[in-house]
């Protein structure tokens, strides 16, 4: 028996309402650490936390991963902002049905948590806020938020939840 198949309080009737829960946390700690550095910083301020390697700084990211379609004039707004919405109720569907697997539902609100989370940026600032900017001599990661954090962890869990042993289908008689 695999750990996610383990019955717990993740199998049980409530478990959908849990995961919901949890990308509901992503999002309202993704707001707070976004306004709380959009209040503290200005635009490109930078705060050296581990130098060499780690700062805060505030970035807007009209875009989507890596500012890909920054450029494209706008309608990426709204483009980014349905595909968050579709992938969302697909998330939905998909937590009810697989509720009860814990590294997968955890993946799936994680990635829904981190969709919504750059959603409300996009709609009611027409950009995303990022903060996190890792680095190292001439090695330089585009900043990042805590939303972007989780919608990655979402889908390294998909990853190995992909790999676990599923069990074998049931012949046909």
């Amino acid at each position: 028996m695999t750990v996610d198949r383990i019955p717990s309080a993740s199998s049980g009737p409530g478990a959908f309402w849990r995961w919901i829960a949890v990308a509901f946390v992503v999002i309202v700690l993704d707001q707070i650490t976004k306004h709380a550095v959009e209040a503290r910083f200005v635009y490109g301020e930078q705060l050296a936390v581990i130098p060499g390697f780690f700062n805060l700084t505030l970035a807007y990211n009209p875009g989507a991963a890596f500012s890909f379609l920054a450029d494209a004039g706008g309608w990426q707004r709204h483009f980014f902002t349905v595909l968050a919405a579709a992938v969302s109720a697909w998330i939905v569907f998909m937590l009810r049905r697989h509720h009860g697997e814990t590294r997968l539902s955890l993946a799936l609100a994680l990635i829904m948590g981190g969709a919504l989370g750059n959603v409300i940026d996009r709609i009611l600032l027409g950009h995303v806020i990022d903060f996190i900017h890792v680095y190292y001599r001439d090695w330089d990661y585009p900043a990042f938020n805590l939303a972007d954090s989780a919608i990655c962890i979402g889908a390294a869990l998909m990853v190995w939840d992909s790999f676990r042993s599923k069990p074998a289908p049931e012949k046909q008689a």
